[in-house]
């Protein structure tokens, strides 16, 4: 285990005895966690698969919306493998003591795989944004919309080139009315000669739409300097005082999750910085609460997805509580979405060992307040 103090100021919470952590600063657990999987935290209120059977063999990448009738809706991409030219988004509906409905496509294959969903609700209208194509490095975005809880949708809108849409998290609504959307470009390709290393590059981006989604524009590149292959994947909260901030994932050559900010709506941005809570080179998400608290969800790890984790922030991503466990044990536990619904509860999805999705529902009266 790495020493903490070596990494950076630890302080204590005024409040109690509690250890937070600086926005960069963490506890690393760089190993596996036990080969059975843990017990149900006392915190979390419901867990519950979204299906038990379904038309397609692997499933990652989910997102989860909650639309005006207090549905939920999730959505993954599903199919032999990732990559594979079957693989689809899928859809799902819950509403309120009901189970999740069984999983819908909502793309054809067209030969290459899908990626990615991210839903997003704005007023009666519900987006599913989505990306198809043979790799992350040539994928085109799309999305469809519906008015109606899901009951239909309309057709395929693909964006221009240069826009990809919201690539892993929701986007989020400024006070000004603008919206953001947490996106980024991977591009690359490997030489034949196995002697030289493939090029490689990854960058943060944010699309901003001032229209309700009828045009965009692109605006970055948020990178960390020396590391042109490095972040991607933003997931972005605003402050009290307006300020954008992000939190991106990076590679393991990094190891960190990686922070930006920006002071004029998301126009311009900081350059990156590796913060020194850890990132295996996987997917994150964040929600800001009714409360003025944010919750992270992210794997709290050096290598490997094998546990899952939250972290509580009170003061706009300044500092983080200590991780608690979500879920840990033999497989994959990964790239969360995390919304809160209208009753205030948190709702968290989540690849579980690439297999199903998972669903969890956590009353934040549960949280520990530190």
């Amino acid at each position: 285990m790495e020493n903490p103090a070596a990494a950076g100021e630890i302080r204590p919470c005024r409040k109690t005895g509690y250890i937070w952590i600086t926005l960069g600063l963490a506890l690393v657990h760089a190993g596996t966690f036990a080969q059975t999987p843990a017990p149900k935290p006392d915190f979390i209120r419901q867990r519950e698969f979204i299906y038990e059977e379904a038309p397609f063999k692997s499933a990652h990448a989910s997102t989860i919306v909650e639309t005006p009738s207090r549905k939920l809706m999730a959505a993954w991409f599903g199919g032999t493998a990732e990559g594979n030219p079957d693989v689809r988004i899928w859809l799902s509906v819950k509403t309120s003591g009901q189970h999740w409905s069984p999983p819908i496509p909502m793309t054809d294959t067209l030969g290459m795989p899908a990626w990615n969903p991210v839903l997003f609700q704005d007023g009666a209208r519900t987006w599913l944004f989505f990306k198809i194509g043979p790799s992350p490095r040539e994928w085109v975005g799309g999305f469809r919309t519906s008015e109606d809880d899901g009951l239909t949708w309309t057709p395929v809108t693909y964006l221009p080139a240069g826009l990809s849409g919201p690539v892993r998290t929701k986007p989020i609504k400024l006070r000004d009315g603008a919206w953001l959307a947490g996106t980024s470009v991977e591009a690359g390709c490997r030489l034949d000669s196995p002697a030289v290393a493939p090029y490689r590059s990854w960058a943060g981006w944010v699309e901003r739409s001032t229209d309700h989604g009828v045009t965009w524009t692109r605006h970055g590149p948020v990178t960390v300097a020396g590391e042109p292959f490095g972040v991607i994947q933003p997931t972005l909260w605003e402050t009290a005082s307006g300020e954008v901030r992000m939190l991106m994932r990076s590679t393991e050559r990094i190891g960190r999750l990686v922070a930006s900010s920006s002071k004029d709506h998301g126009l311009t941005w900081e350059p990156g910085r590796p913060t020194l809570l850890p990132n295996p080179n996987a997917g994150i998400d964040v929600v800001l609460m009714k409360d003025g608290r944010l919750v992270l969800v992210y794997n709290h790890l050096l290598h490997g997805r094998d546990s899952l984790h939250i972290a509580i922030s009170t003061d706009e991503g300044n500092t983080w509580s200590n991780p608690l466990l979500l879920e840990a044990g033999e497989g994959e536990y990964s790239y969360p979405s995390i919304i809160q619904s209208a009753d205030g509860f948190l709702h968290i999805t989540y690849t579980w060992r690439r297999t199903r999705i998972r669903h969890v529902v956590i009353d934040p009266l549960d949280l520990p307040h530190w």
